[in-house]
């Protein structure tokens, strides 16, 4: 095994599919109660962690990550009662901190982001920070980070949510897609296999970087 697949394969993998289910089914109970808060809880324990380190490897910044986040947890709050399960709670959550890092790449330059003052949002976004797991701070992730650098931020999404955290291809399509909550199951369906495609290229690029790098042999 080469030691950019090695080093990919030695990133923890936060959520297994076993865990995955029973999270999702908890989140969905406390949803259709309408206990809202209990259902964000749930899922910042689950994923909060996961998704801050999406942000930080996506940003290159923790800073920025951290104000993504906030921006990320807002809308999670103000969406969960509407949000419609076209996906797992999961994906939803990815999706929303795609759409909260891009925004906060375009708000950049004009100011500072600053959380809404809502001490509910505040505690689900102290639970994630103090619950970030610690691989996210070991060498082997900063070596794959500064590797993943050089692909478009759209090409580490991918790689990061099909490699490490093992999304399915149509909740990829759902994720990585501007409209994918709204799109048709053809219409995902088509993406996820545009998604392949796209896959298969990075591989080939990152194994190339890695090898210009002496990486690998």
């Amino acid at each position: 095994m080469d030691k950019t697949r090695a080093s990919a394969d030695h990133e923890t993998r936060l959520q297994a599919p076993d865990t995955v289910t029973q999270t999702e089914a908890a989140i969905r109970s406390a949803w259709d109660r309408a206990d809202f808060r209990l259902a964000a809880t749930l899922l910042v324990d689950a994923y909060g962690s996961e998704i801050l380190g999406f942000l930080a490897a996506w940003m290159d910044s923790r800073g920025r990550a951290s104000e993504a986040f906030s921006m990320f947890m807002e809308d999670l709050w103000v969406g969960l009662p509407s949000f419609g399960w076209r996906c797992t709670a999961r994906g939803w959550a990815y999706t929303l901190a795609r759409n909260a890092a891009r925004r906060h790449a375009r708000n950049e330059r004009r100011c500072r982001h600053e959380p809404l003052p809502n001490d509910t949002v505040s505690a689900l976004i102290d639970r994630a920070h103090t619950r970030t797991a610690p691989y996210l701070n070991t060498a082997v992730k900063q070596r794959m980070l500064l590797l993943r650098q050089r692909l478009s931020p759209d090409d580490q999404s991918l790689l990061i949510l099909r490699v490490n955290r093992q999304l399915p291809w149509t909740e990829l399509a759902v994720v990585l897609s501007d409209d994918g909550l709204r799109a048709s199951n053809p219409e995902l369906a088509r993406e996820a296999a545009r998604l392949r495609k796209r896959f298969q290229f990075i591989k080939a690029r990152l194994k190339k970087l890695a090898r210009a790098e002496g990486l690998i042999d």
